[in-house]
């Protein structure tokens, strides 16, 4: 199933917001949040906050595009990217926090999908796009304020404890400033500037390098594994409970 506009989008994660509360799966934690996002950049369509309307609407289909592939070929055991099988992989894991399913679902469509997607839109200029791709990152950046003000809601202290560990900090703030945003726009530009035969290899090498990136997300520290285990077992709610705490309220 594909989009071809961005209300299209919005629908289409609706239905998979919807699947994962029937299946009280973790899938719609990331899902939830995504539509959020979606619907803040359908709101600045056609307000002068991007250069090009059109361009940018075009973007984030494509952008998504690539997750809902992602999500429909694991769906149906096709083969997928190594960052999103990684992320889907452990969508059943029932250690991870939220916090963690997030930032799995992040990693892989902004590190890898983001670059992809607006090479393939840019078919003249990439410069061009720069601008406006700055602007839709900063949207994307409130992904990060978004999970904390949702999941006070899920778990009123998680914000203090992260305070606690610094090392956890600093890492959220490296992969939503940099990662997210010098990374994807970087890699875009590596598309733009080879050929199409030498395009897969690159997203290939990409793709196992974000991969690799998502083993950060689920810490080994025995300390950090502790705190985390502590705010699993103190989560409030159901699986569904939390997919509606992350969506637009």
């Amino acid at each position: 199933m594909r989009a071809t506009t961005i209300d299209e989008v919005i629908d289409l994660l609706e239905g998979i917001i919807e699947e994962s509360k029937a299946l009280e799966s973790t899938t719609g934690y990331f899902a939830a949040l995504y539509q959020k996002v979606t619907i803040s950049v359908k709101e600045k369509l056609n307000t002068g906050y991007f250069d090009n309307d059109q361009r940018m609407e075009l973007l984030d289909v494509q952008f998504a595009n690539r997750y809902f592939e992602a999500y429909f070929n694991y769906k149906n055991g096709k083969t997928i990217t190594q960052s999103w099988e990684k992320t889907f992989k452990h969508t059943t894991d029932n250690k991870l926090i939220v916090l963690q399913h997030l930032l799995l679902g992040m990693n892989a469509h902004i590190n890898l999908d983001l670059g992809i997607a607006a090479e393939k839109i840019s078919k003249e200029n990439i410069k061009e796009l720069h601008d406006d791709f700055n602007r839709i990152n900063k949207l994307l950046a409130l992904m990060v304020e978004e999970i904390q003000q949702d999941l006070a809601r899920i778990w009123p202290t998680l914000s203090t404890v992260l305070k606690w560990l610094k090392n956890i900090d600093n890492f959220l703030i490296d992969f939503s400033m940099n990662l997210a945003r010098d990374g994807a726009w970087k890699f875009a530009n590596n598309l733009d500037s080879i050929t199409e035969i030498k395009k897969d290899k690159l997203i290939k090498e990409r793709d196992s390098k974000i991969a690799n990136f998502a083993q950060s997300i689920i810490p080994t520290s025995w300390i950090i594994r502790l705190v985390f285990g502590i705010v699993r077992i103190s989560e409030r709610g159901t699986t569904i409970s939390r997919i509606k705490a992350l969506e637009k309220q």
